[in-house]
This record gives structure tokens, sequence and C-alpha cells, in this order.
């Protein structure tokens, strides 16, 4: 199922929430809102649940106004972060639920309600586990009965809320891993909001990058990650670091020096964005130089704060035996980086 944002606000209390937000959701995909807290991403999924209703724009579900239809009619599937599962009925009435309070004139009858119950609980990997109440199981598996309640309407729409946020790191990675594959398999058009960057990009489609109750940039994981289109985008997907520099004559400039950076920009002030691990180190005067004023294990690499001058520091990655001893100088140069104008 399609699903179109066309020109929404939403205000609380004359508060704006959203302003003129537009987004479009290819059937099948699984799109992730991806902001920081009070950027948006939850008012919008919201919206588009029918548990709000927009302040000004339309919601289209295919060429269907949805925008004033409720959540039953609009057929949505919810998963939140609190599983929200009842604590009284089994692990089998309760992804059983949604079906059994159907219309009549709509309900399967029990033993399909049953078959189906049973159905979905195999491919979220809990079969053998249906007399079980929710308190006998972990939040992984809890979290997975909620993903079967939600499909089992047959929704046009998957809505996951933070569905990862209560469970541990290690959990979250597997569960990820689970997700991808689920939605591969029913290939439900899925909505997914989150504040974890790697959870996005990991396993979305399309991304839509969200601040301050606006889309900033919306693309595939590799094009918002390797192309950020704002500043923010930038500074939120992935490790960074920004320098102000001044571009002049066909060059850019730290504190008046030359850094050994070709640039066409505008001549005037401007700020400079690389990831840490996109540099080189080099040897000569037209390059950035620092002073090592601290420096952490990543992973496999060596994870080093620079003092550039000025009351400029960055980070770059180096490898994990590089002699980088405090207050030791270091010359390096992006290899791929982008200039935003300075305002």
């Amino acid at each position: 199922m399609e699903v179109r944002v066309q020109n929404v606000r939403k205000e609380f209390d004359r508060f704006p929430a959203l302003h003129e937000v537009s987004l479009d959701i290819t059937s099948g995909e699984l799109i992730a809102l991806l902001g920081p807290s009070g950027s948006g991403k939850t008012t919008l999924l919201r919206l588009i649940a029918g548990l709000e209703r927009p302040t000004a724009g339309r919601i289209f579900f295919g060429d269907e106004d949805a925008s004033e239809k409720s959540v039953q009619e609009r057929n949505i599937g919810f998963v939140f972060q609190h599983y929200a599962l009842f604590r009284h009925m089994t692990i089998l009435e309760n992804v059983a639920f949604g079906l059994r309070v159907r219309p009549r004139s709509t309900r399967p009858a029990s033993g399909e309600i049953r078959r189906r119950a049973l159905e979905l609980l195999d491919l979220v990997q809990l079969s053998g586990l249906e007399k079980r109440y929710p308190s006998q199981l972990s939040g992984g598996q809890r979290q997975r009965v909620a993903l079967a309640r939600a499909l089992a309407i047959e929704p046009r729409v998957l809505l996951l809320d933070e569905p990862f946020g209560a469970l541990d790191a290690q959990v979250r990675r597997e569960l990820r891993k689970w997700l991808r594959e689920i939605h591969d398999r029913t290939g439900h058009t899925t909505v997914f909001v989150t504040h974890d960057q790697e959870e996005a990009l990991e396993l979305a489609d399309r991304l839509c990058v969200m601040s301050q109750g606006k889309i900033e940039q919306v693309g595939t994981p590799d094009a918002v990650y390797d192309h950020p289109q704002s500043p923010f985008v930038f500074g939120f997907i992935g490790e960074s670091s920004t320098l102000p520099v001044e571009a002049v004559n066909g060059g850019l400039r730290l504190d008046d020096q030359p850094i050994g950076i070709a640039s066409d920009a505008e001549a005037g002030a401007s700020r400079l964005y690389f990831r840490p691990h996109d540099v080189e180190l080099v040897e000569g005067d037209a390059a950035l130089h620092g002073t090592v004023a601290g420096s952490r294990r990543v992973g496999g690499t060596r994870r080093v704060e620079l003092d550039v001058g000025s009351n400029h520091r960055v980070e770059i990655d180096l490898p994990f035996d590089h002699p980088a001893a405090e207050s030791s100088r270091i010359s390096f140069r992006p290899k791929r980086w982008t200039l935003f104008p300075a305002a």
C-alpha cells in the first residue's frame, strides 16, 4: 500500500510540531523516520496511523484520502516500544486478539483464527510458546509477539514506534536482522521510527531524516550517508568533524593558512565537514596540522582527537598501532569532504 503525506502541518496548542511535511512512501518498502527527540518523527507516525489529525494537509492511502479516517478504518498494524501485550492472555490469545474483536461480518471462524495465529508464531520463531504468558518471555520474545499481533490483522501499513528501544544492545542487533528478514518475506509497507542512526542505516530501504518538525533529507542509506544535503544531516548521520574555513582563489584556508584542498566554492566563509575515517596522513605545509589531545580505541582503529588551533578540535581515525602519543603533531587531509555555507 502506497502512503502519501501531502503538505501536512500539525500544531499542539498553537505549537507547530510539523511544518508543511510531504513524503511519498512506496508500496512494500521499509522507510525509517530518523531524528533526535522533538524532531517530529513520532508525530508524523501518529498522523499516518490516525491517532492524530493534521491541522492542515492530507494523508492518502493509495488514491484514498484517509485524513479523517480512524485507525480501524485505515487497517493499521502498530508495534510500540513497550510491547503493550495483554498480561492476562496467553501468547496465542494476544496474537489472535485483533481478529477476535473484528465485527462479526469480517471475523474469521475460530479455527481459522487459531490457524493464522499459530502460523504467525512460527513466522516470528516462537512456535511451542503459545500457552505461555508475556511475563514468562524475554523482552526480545515479547516484541516478536507484538509484531505477530500487528501482522495478524493483515494490515495495509505496518507502523513501528521505537520497537527496540527498551531492549539491550545485543538483543537489538539480533532483532534488527530478524525484522529485516520478516519484512522481506511479508512485503508489508512499513514505517519505522527511531533515533538510532545505526538501526536506521542497517534496516531501512530509505531514510527520512527529520529535524525541528521538518524533513531534512530523504534517500537510501548510502545516499544520505555519503551525500548529506545539510549540516544537520552530516552531523547527525555517522561521526563527523567540522572546521570554519575560508574559500580563497580556488582553495580552502584555515586561520589564513592553505590546507591543500581545492574548491570552486564562492569566496568567503564556509564550514568544512568530513568523517574521521575519510582522511589521509600527509607531509608538507599545505595540509591540516593538529596536536594530539587524546585518543581512544574504536574497534580496530584508534580515534584521535586533534587540536588544530584557535580552539578548534577534530577527530580522525588512525591504525590502532599508530604511535599517536600525547602532544605529538600530525598532518592530515580529508579525502572526502563537504562544504556548506557558514550561515
